[in-house]
């Protein structure tokens, strides 16, 4: 059976085909019909069956009595009881604004819905927030200041009408695949279309650019500034549109007047020639006919986020480029509902269908439409400042759904004092393994992807009803019904018995209703829509209203724009460049962002072993004078402290980066490596409109890390691996079961190492793997632990030992195949062992290696290195020979097949076959 949803992971909302046999998702594929990928899915989307495991799943809820104890399994009833009477006493003693929901842009939008409305409409408090506010709430406030509403103007269909696209703070061919999937495609059809990317990385998406502007972090105003002003002296702005559609424009023009490419190029660390790239950005910008712009976390998580925004804004509107195929901003966002949220009105600070909190009568109208006397006027805390209040004591109870500030908020350490101080924490959530999960008094398991029925909103506004394909295992819920339940039972304890017809939705397609009639006559109207409609006509775009045939593909046509007298604004742009200054302590500016192959946390895609086969341990990627500055090679470890914490990475010489930059993935937490990961070191100072995070940027210190002691264990599955291993059950498990429960049994060992990083490896067969490093002798005792853990202390074990060295190795080989390995004090060989591991080659001629010193593999061993097309199991190596061999971009794929699937891989290998061609 094949069941129509959506991806869960980024803004795309590419559609699938969930396959399964009722009980059991057995498969995906991308739908052919969505709009917004025709079929098309990128690595992790591509591998999302994989992750539908019972394997750290939240089963049934679970309660403590008290801090410190262990939580027990309870019923639903128990646990909603005690969740109602605790907030009831909260809100009795201390009043509602000492309570606080903290969601999630991952939520469907009833989901999203039925909170917002318990809070600001039962509760009477607005503190609700999301974890948008860290990646999308900036972009949120620059459209409301410039064109009035909450609303991309743009569509997918753009990138292929567009003469010029200008990327800024985005790297999509990662980030947002199957969208630069178009872009590539646009750009095959009409080579002359021009790309500009703005990053000071040269990714992947800057690889591809015509011109790449690798500005300094937080200078990104500056250059669009720089960009106006070579606009006007070049008479490349539309003054009629701008004396008949907007207002501001005076002030911005004498603002941008002495900021020349030159002056900007100085600011922006461009180079000797970086004023004439100015120049050439802003020509070709002008000049296009059709002209749009692009941006994601880059811009907006940075306490300048809205005004970067603005900034980039106002070159689409002093050309009159908006409105109009191929032209506009448009603001990508990161989650998969995050438009879905900002919908419903689910930030501290927004109403119901782009409402605004503090109009009085859209307040009004709000308590209208739910049924209650008022809704609050006061502000709720956003998510920074929700997190200090709980940290000073002023929210006693908080309830958190299907997000993990323990790893995702920065300043960490702080947040994790403040969820360890917090009277009350719920956690609303489909897995177990969390890094905020230790911190829960209640958790409380919810349904998710391929078990939930709801909508959702993409980048482009286009709504789609996502359907349920299988029953959520053990006692999971929906996510709106576990909310509606506990509504019901605290109305009943605050006095407020509307809560049963407030709540008592009988499933999530009234819950739809209900809102889509909040948007009548708003921007966003979709009062024509329905699950029907939907489910007939497909994925539709908002606004939709009452009568319509159909959505709108683009806003603001005809000029007219969603503020008082229906112009758009400029805005002056204000702010330092970053929230803190190099200097001679920290001297390095750290920037985070995304893998190609990883998604957020990782709760979901680090089940997947094909998954870390591109890159397949955290690392911090660095610069090679700024490495040899230091003393430090390539895949040394090294200590990187900012001013508010210090974590131990393994450092990785890149071309990407520039001389005094470095670069994180933020994905690695606690379940990875032995620290919290990147954002112990991110600093929490916000935007001062959009109250969002600068979590791009901080200023660090590098040195080598002195951690002499290393070990290196892996552990894989024979063919017919039984479960008597790790549960003393008879019966058979599957390999990659068994594997997943393995790598939970080694998570607590990691904070025992001054360096410990855990992953996983292979493909079909997976295999975990466990990267140790310490400043004193691991314990013998701790290393016979984690032999006996790994099956390592058996008769299938080949063993070594040098006491005096403190080398000691252990090697399980089953029917010929090497399944296990720990390599202790000496572990040059374990680049190619792990090869030798993962891919399965027989070690006949092999087994007299396996325990030598051997830093180079002998000559029976395959050593294959990392992954470049994970969909097709295409090495590095392959491609590097192939291109040796004189292959060009298209003989690799007719050969290799490479690129071929999903397309992820593309930009790589393009990069790849630029770099051949340069060295022959």
């Amino acid at each position: 059976m094949e069941t129509k949803a959506t991806c869960p992971y980024c803004g795309v909302g590419c559609g699938v085909l969930i396959e399964h046999d009722g009980a059991r998702i057995t498969g995906v594929r991308g739908d052919p019909d969505h709009p917004a990928n025709f079929g098309r899915l990128c690595t992790k989307g591509a591998t999302l069956h994989f992750t539908a495991r019972r394997e750290t799943r939240l089963l049934y809820p679970e309660l403590r009595k008290a801090k410190g104890d262990a939580r027990r399994r309870v019923s639903w009833d128990e646990a909603l009881d005690t969740a109602a009477q605790r907030f009831a006493d909260v809100i009795e003693e201390h009043g509602p604004d000492a309570v606080a929901f903290y969601i999630s842009g991952q939520l469907l939008t009833e989901d999203y819905y039925v909170f917002n409305k318990l809070m600001k409409g039962l509760i009477g408090s607005n503190n609700v927030d999301t974890n948008s506010r860290l990646c999308m709430s900036s972009a949120v406030a620059a459209y409301k200041q410039t064109l009035g509403a909450d609303a991309p103007p743009c569509s997918y269909e753009d990138f292929a009408e567009t003469d010029c696209l200008l990327i800024a703070g985005g790297n999509p061919s990662y980030a947002h695949p199957i969208a630069f999937r178009r872009i590539e495609d646009a750009k095959a059809a009409r080579p002359d279309m021009k790309i500009i990317v703005v990053d000071p990385r040269r990714t992947d998406t800057a690889a591809t650019a015509d011109l790449h502007l690798p500005i300094l972090p937080g200078t990104d105003i500056w250059l669009f500034n720089a960009m106006l002003n070579v606009l006007l002296w070049e008479g490349l702005v539309d003054n009629a549109f701008v004396r008949e559609h907007t207002e501001g424009f005076d002030a911005l023009r004498e603002h941008v007047r002495e900021i020349t490419p030159a002056v900007a190029a100085e600011v922006c660390g461009l180079g000797p020639k970086g004023a004439d790239d100015i120049r050439t950005a802003a020509l070709w910008w002008g000049q296009s006919p059709r002209a749009m712009s692009l941006w994601c976390q880059g811009l907006n998580q940075s306490t300048h986020g809205t005004h970067n925004g603005a900034a980039l804004i106002a070159l689409s509107l002093a050309t009159g480029k908006i409105g109009k195929p191929g032209c506009g901003p448009f603001s990508m966002t990161g989650q998969p509902n995050a438009m879905g949220g900002r919908e419903v009105g689910g930030l501290a600070n927004l109403l119901s269908a782009h409402r605004d909190l503090a109009n009085p009568e859209h307040r009004a109208e709000v308590a209208r439409l739910w049924g209650v006397a008022d809704v609050p006027e006061k502000p709720g805390l956003t998510a920074v400042e929700l997190f200090d209040a709980m940290h000073e004591g002023r929210i006693k109870a908080l309830w958190i759904a299907c997000t993990n500030p323990a790893q995702s908020m920065p300043e960490l350490e702080r947040v994790r004092e403040a969820l360890a101080r917090c009277d009350f924490v719920v956690l609303q959530e489909a897995y177990g393994n969390t890094e905020t999960v230790p911190f829960a008094d209640l958790m409380l398991p919810a349904a998710t992807w391929g078990e939930k029925e709801g909508t959702v909103t993409n980048s482009e506004r286009r709504i789609t009803h996502v359907n349920r394909a299988i029953p959520a295992p053990g006692e999971a819920r929906a996510d709106w019904a576990i909310v509606c339940d506990f509504a019901r039972k605290l109305g009943s304890l605050i006095g407020k018995p509307e809560a049963g017809r407030m709540f008592g939705y009988a499933g999530p397609e009234p819950i739809f209703a209900e809102h889509a009639e909040t948007t009548r006559g708003r921007d966003l109207d979709i009062t024509g829509l329905s699950y029907a409609v939907l489910d007939t006509e497909g994925p539709q775009q908002w606004p939709f209203p009452e009568g319509a045939a159909a959505g709108r593909k683009r806003l603001y046509a005809d000029g007219r724009f969603p503020t008082a007298d229906g112009r758009a604004r400029f805005v002056v742009p204000t702010g330092k460049l970053t929230a803190e200054r190099a200097d001679a302590r920290y001297p390095l500016h750290l920037t985070t962002g995304r893998l190609r192959d990883q998604w957020h946390g990782m709760s979901r895609t680090g089940k997947v072993a094909r998954l870390y086969n591109h890159v397949d341990e955290a690392r911090i990627e660095l610069n090679a004078d700024d490495m040899h500055l230091r003393g430090i090679h390539d895949g040394d470890l090294v200590r990187v402290r900012s001013r508010r914490g210090e974590i131990v990475l393994r450092a990785a010489a890149s071309g990407e980066i520039r001389s005094g930059q470095a670069f994180v993935a933020m994905h690695w937490g606690s379940n990875a490596l032995n620290s919290a990961g990147i954002n112990v070191l991110t600093l929490r100072e916000f935007d001062p409109y959009s109250k969002q995070p600068e979590l791009k940027h901080a200023t660090v210190q590098v040195e080598k890390a002195n951690l002499p002691h290393q070990a290196l264990i892996m552990r894989g599955e024979g063919e017919h691996k039984r479960g008597e291993a790790t549960t003393g059950a008879e019966e058979e498990k599957d390999p990659t079961g068994v594997t997943l429960e393995r790598a939970a049994l080694l998570i607590p060992w990691l904070e025992r190492f001054a360096y410990a990083s855990l992953a996983l490896a292979g493909r079909d067969h997976p295999a975990v793997v466990l990267r140790i490093a310490h400043d004193q002798p691991i314990p013998p005792a701790w290393l016979d632990e984690l032999d006996a853990l790994l099956g390592l202390d058996d008769d299938h074990c080949l063993a070594y030992s040098d006491a005096r060295r403190g080398i000691t190795k252990r090697a399980r080989i089953e029917d010929g195949l090497l399944v296990g390995l720990r390599l202790t004090g000496e572990t040059a060989a374990a680049g190619w062992l792990r090869d030798v591991l993962v891919e399965r080659q027989p070690t006949a001629e092999l087994r007299r290696w396996i325990l030598a010193p051997l830093a180079s593999p002998p000559a029976a061993a395959k050593s294959r290195g990392r992954i470049v097309c994970n969909c097709l199991n295409v090495s590095e190596s392959d491609i590097v020979a192939a291109i040796a061999g004189g292959a060009g971009f298209d003989a690799l794929q007719e050969k290799l097949k490479c690129g071929t699937s999903c397309g992820s891989c593309v930009p790589e290998i393009r990069r790849m076959v630029a770099a051949g061609r340069s060295a022959a």
